[in-house]
């Protein structure tokens, strides 16, 4: 797992780890990045399931709860199939994008 900082923005790349240990690092170092939004890149990934991106489901529901964004970076899951409550888009520059708007609709209070 990389740990990269820009700016309030924690970003977290998966390296070897399978995508259940990397949820339960997430969750044992959550204290270190909670106040800070979250993009997950998992592009490394060959075959992303529905069962992987749900695995980052609590700690994504938890995360935005705070008042923070949480985004999974991944171009190789079918985007129809997942649920709503989480999002994941195929760059990192859309995860930026989407953490720019929803920080606009904090600031005006949605």
């Amino acid at each position: 797992m990389i740990l990269d900082q820009n700016g309030n923005t924690s970003i977290i790349t998966q390296e070897k780890a399978t995508v259940i240990e990397l949820v339960k690092k997430l969750q044992a170092l959550y204290p270190k990045f909670k106040n800070n939004n979250i993009i997950v890149v998992l592009t490394t990934l060959n075959k992303l399931t529905l069962q992987d991106i749900v695995e980052f489901l609590e700690i994504s529901n938890m995360h935005r709860a705070s008042k923070q964004s949480f985004i999974i970076v991944s171009d190789n899951v079918n985007l129809d199939d997942l649920p709503d409550e989480i999002i994941v888009v195929p760059t990192i520059q859309e995860a930026y994008d989407i953490i720019e708007m929803e920080e606009m609709e904090r600031d005006l209070g949605f």
